[in-house]
């Protein structure tokens, strides 16, 4: 038996011009400069040799390359048992949902409202049993908390929902520590944190080629801690980057250069993604379609510079600018995730999102799960499974048998085909009304129901539990609240 597959692949650049993307980046910031206004990240540029003007920093390309080596090409994440979900290195590819949605789609009102409380955990119980989906996020921003406390709120319950490990990130400084804590709660010591990671850190610079004092200390912080950090740089084309697609590709090349500059100066080695979340700025209403096919084609072309930097990638792929889950929703979500795929971004986010990465939609979560499992099989590719293709089957079965019946079928058929779950409908009209006439988001709803009113992840152990509890109810009590009570 031989198993010979060719793994089907997307480049949107040639080998010329991704070579010039990174030199006109390297070229930018040393000529250009980059405005920093994070004193600590000030002293370590100006150490290593960087000219600064006040906050201008003009970065040598010496510095830059030395950055690269250190930087590390793979990082393996693990889930709350220390089991390895992950490898983020190559042309491996894995999802997570969407992060930070400040709205949810509730489905019995049928409209769009603010997050609260509940469903940060609702969101994460769900993530628990996609199978599809191998991180969970912090996917929504409840409204129902201190605003200072929101960002380690979303963890502290993540952290109990869901056993996957965790994209998130920190809306102010002091939350950086308060979140850590947790982590580390889980771990045990922080040691065991930065041997076996169990979140990544969202560090975003400002387009145009701009790190804030906050996302310049959480980039610092993520790698003295030793915590996966992940660039999320956001162009927008003719807004904040130049217009071209290859401008802002070039911009989002200059602006994440500058960040593994700073982080690998604060930590030499320590593990951080080159990701983003660019859009192709649409003129005629002034919105940032992460739908659009070109938005997309920022985000294969720039990981493609991050695999030549040698880099784990990420790129914000497979959500949709619609407000309701819909055939824009479907056909966005789509092409995004397939694309994603095929481009071999490790860390794909934005499964269940919706409205400009403004939105979840649990629902859209479960309709996503099943795009991402059929992306999955695509990149598996067409494997030859025996020496003679089909010859000697076809013969043998036109003499005497049935293919659905023959031992070959029955050997292959689960291997060969990626069957996906009840809200994929591939039965016949007659059993489509017999099952009720549902569309794909009724159906979907019902599974969100399903998995909420049965499935109970695996319960923390108590002192852990309590641990994460103390942390949380110190935070709040800073700003004169307490814990949300939820039944969730």
């Amino acid at each position: 038996m031989i198993q010979n597959t060719l793994r089907p692949k997307l480049n949107m650049l040639d080998p010329d011009q991704v070579a010039n993307i990174v030199d006109e980046a390297i070229s930018i910031l040393e000529e250009v400069g980059i405005t920093v206004e994070n004193s600590e990240a000030l002293e370590l540029l100006h150490g290593v040799g960087s000219k600064i003007d006040k906050q201008k920093v003009f970065i040598p390309p010496d510095i830059v390359n030395k950055a690269l080596k250190t930087a590390p090409p793979q990082i393996i994440m693990y889930d709350r048992f220390e089991q390895q979900v992950a490898d983020l290195s190559k042309d491996n590819v894995h999802f997570d949902p969407g992060s930070a949605a400040l709205l949810i789609l509730d489905y019995e009102k049928n409209k769009i409202r603010n997050a609260i409380s509940s469903d940060c955990y609702k969101f994460s119980r769900l993530t628990d049993k996609m199978d599809n989906i191998a991180l969970q996020s912090t996917g929504v921003v409840p409204s129902d908390v201190p605003e200072e406390a929101a960002d380690s709120y979303r963890l502290y319950a993540a952290l109990q929902e869901c056993l996957k490990p965790i994209v998130t990130g920190t809306f102010n400084i002091a939350s950086f520590d308060v979140m850590k804590n947790m982590l580390t709660v889980i771990r045990e010591d922080e040691k065991n944190l930065r041997e076996k990671p169990l979140a990544i850190f969202d560090c975003c610079p400002s387009p145009p080629l701009k790190w804030s004092n906050l996302t310049c200390q959480n980039l610092i912080d993520a790698a003295r801690a030793g915590i996966p950090a992940e660039l999320v740089s956001m162009p927008l084309t003719g807004a904040t980057s130049p217009v071209t697609l290859l401008g802002a590709v070039v911009q989002h090349c200059a602006e994440s250069l500058s960040g593994i500059v700073i982080h690998q100066l604060a930590n030499p080695g320590a593990p951080i993604i080159y990701g983003g979340s660019p859009a192709m700025f649409d003129m005629r209403v002034g919105t940032t379609p992460m739908g659009a096919i070109e938005t997309m084609m920022i985000d294969s072309a720039y990981a493609q510079v991050g695999k030549y930097l040698g880099l784990p990638t990420h790129a914000y792929m497979g959500l949709s600018d619609s407000k309701c889950v819909d055939m824009q929703a479907g056909l966005e979500s789509g092409i995004g995730v397939i694309i994603a795929a095929l481009a071999g971004v490790n860390m794909v986010s934005g499964a269940g999102m919706m409205d400009f990465e403004n939105c979840q939609s649990l629902e859209k979560l479960v309709i996503d799960n099943e795009i991402c499992g059929m992306a999955l099989r695509l990149i598996k590719g067409i494997t030859q499974r025996d020496a003679i293709i089909a010859k000697d089957i076809i013969k043998e079965v036109i003499s005497n048998g049935k293919f659905i019946s023959h031992p070959h079928t029955l050997k292959w058929f689960k291997k060969e085909a990626y069957y996906p779950g009840k809200v994929i409908d591939r039965t016949t009209d007659e059993q489509f009304y017999i099952n009720g006439g549902k569309c794909a988001f009724e159906k979907a709803h019902e599974q969100v129901e399903k998995i909420l009113s049965t499935h109970e992840p695996e319960h923390l152990e108590k002192e852990k539990l309590k641990a994460l509890i103390d942390i949380m109810t110190h935070r709040f009590a800073q700003f004169g609240s307490k814990l949300p009570e939820t039944d969730d």
